[in-house]
């Protein structure tokens, strides 16, 4: 949990964040990208992924980093846009707030609005971890959206399944890649939810994970031209917005919802990501 002196700056972000221009309606006219939304949607090739699981689709939103910049409106909106995709399931995947812990208790409320066929499930973040992460996980908890710390469970479709795993962070938490996957049973593809997206490399051997599932970066949040982002952020560096290769497995990096550091989004906007499972090689994306 921050200490009271450390919160100073953030009362004074949280007096620029009441400014209108972080809660109007008049986003979709702005360079400054802060506050629009928009839906990526990606189809993601899966080495024996069962037939019944051809078109599963996962919305992942992730970042959120309520208020000072981002507010609960810019949040609820996002809700809105997911759930009128009726996704088969929803993943979260870290840094809900940026130095108030107690936003958590304005936040989840708009979260638990979310509707998926199968769920939604959540990973920490280093912001998460760095302000309160048991008050984070124990608000999720009450609103039964579960927080997988190095863990994992099954999801099935009809007749296939395919297995969820959440490890921890990778900057400030206790990463177990072993104890993530040790409920893992058989052949079934595996997606794996790790805030930090550079967190793939330390584990890429394994040939068990499908899909990896990022954000952290914000994209670099503001990019000098397109796909060149200003600021990458440790753990952040190499797979900094989009899908990726990596041996066997694919990383996707959302740029997230939110914002933080300063109030400008460029050539980066916030993202909704609408991942569909398909069968294939696992090694080519299809034209």
């Amino acid at each position: 949990m921050l200490k009271t002196a450390a919160k100073t700056p953030q009362r004074m972000l949280n007096r620029i964040g009441r400014l209108s221009y972080f809660h109007d309606d008049r986003h979709a006219d702005r360079r400054n990208e802060i506050r629009w939304l928009v839906e990526e949607f990606v189809e993601i090739p899966v080495k024996n992924l069962p037939p019944a699981l051809e078109g599963f689709t996962i919305v992942q939103l992730t970042d959120t980093h309520l208020r000072p910049y981002t507010q609960v409106e810019h949040i609820q909106r996002a809700v809105d846009k997911t759930n009128a995709l009726k996704p088969d399931l929803v993943v979260l995947t870290g840094d809900y707030v940026w130095h108030d812990e107690q936003d958590i208790l304005d936040l989840v409320p708009v979260l638990a609005g979310l509707n998926a066929r199968h769920g939604i499930f959540a990973v920490l973040g280093n912001h998460d971890i760095k302000t309160d992460a048991v008050l984070i996980e124990e608000t999720f908890a009450s609103y039964g959206i579960p927080v997988l710390r190095n863990d994992g469970l099954d999801i099935q479709y009809g007749n296939g399944v395919f297995h969820l795993a959440g490890i921890d962070d990778g900057w400030l938490g206790k990463p177990d890649i072993k104890a993530t996957l040790d409920k893992l049973r058989g052949d079934k593809p595996v997606v794996l939810l790790a805030h930090e997206p550079d967190m793939i490399d330390w584990y890429a051997s394994d040939s068990r994970i499908s899909l990896q599932l990022s954000g952290h970066t914000h994209g670099g949040q503001v990019q000098v031209s397109p796909g060149k982002p200003f600021i990458r952020p440790y753990l952040g560096r190499k797979y900094v917005q989009g899908l990726y290769r990596v041996n066997e497995s694919w990383v996707y990096t959302s740029r997230g919802i939110g914002t933080t550091g300063v109030p400008l989004r460029r050539n980066c906007a916030p993202e909704i990501t609408h991942i569909t499972l398909v069968a294939g090689d696992g090694y080519s994306i299809a034209a």
